[in-house]
């Protein structure tokens, strides 16, 4: 999702910032030892709500580390990679997944779409990114397990607009036969004790309802 209003990075300073955040991310897979290594790798691919925006240590309070957490519990042989990038959208995403594809992908955890829906991009120009993302990684690996978060509109967006918006996730999880998780911020939308101040990003605690959502469908998975 967007930064709150007033913090939006130019197109210069988000391409360096872009940049910097995927060198860093290499040289940290690129660190890690290979006996030590897990033998399957899960792909958070999304915007800032995977990134862990606003989090005081998001390595280790955003919802993919705490996966991990939870992974590394129960001595299952998987690692976690966040490839979470703020202000991502639908199309950015397309742009940039065939770099992210090349650490590899066992399973690819696909949470986009927010901000297209926060700019008013017509909902069909999102489907058909997702379903293009979809398509790449099918293409790469085509083993992989492919998860898509699901992502809701606020009222304000006007209910037209939020319904199509909204039916965007099904169609795809039954056209690709995915596993769906209707929606993201379950249990987390709309509270704000659970939310940073923008309304939009959730706080550490909002993490830990978020990761449990999902590790409710990501461990079948995870085990098979």
């Amino acid at each position: 999702m967007n930064p709150p209003p007033g913090t939006r990075l130019r197109a210069p300073r988000r391409t360096a910032r872009l940049a910097a955040a995927l060198l860093l991310w290499a040289a940290h897979c690129a660190a890690q030892p290979a006996g030590d290594s897990p033998g399957r790798t899960i792909v958070f691919f999304g915007n800032s709500l995977t990134a862990g925006y606003g989090l005081a240590d998001p390595a280790i309070q955003s919802f993919p580390a705490l996966i991990q957490r939870k992974i590394d519990a129960q001595h299952l042989r998987w690692r976690v990679v966040n490839a979470g990038l703020s202000g991502e959208t639908s199309a950015g995403g397309l742009r940039r997944v065939d770099w992210v594809l090349r650490q590899g992908a066992d399973a690819f955890v696909l949470e986009l779409g927010g901000n297209d829906g926060l700019r008013g991009i017509a909902p069909e120009v999102t489907r058909q990114n997702l379903q293009a993302i979809i398509d790449r990684v099918r293409s790469a690996y085509p083993k992989a397990r492919v998860i898509l978060l699901g992502m809701r509109m606020p009222a304000s967006m006007g209910p037209e607009y939020s319904a199509a918006f909204q039916s965007v996730y099904p169609e795809l999880a039954r056209k690709n036969g995915l596993t769906l998780v209707p929606f993201l911020l379950e249990g987390v939308a709309g509270k704000p004790e659970l939310n940073q101040p923008d309304g939009i990003h959730p706080t550490a605690a909002g993490d830990l309802i978020v990761a449990d959502l999902l590790w409710d469908t990501l461990l079948p998975i995870l085990r098979n």
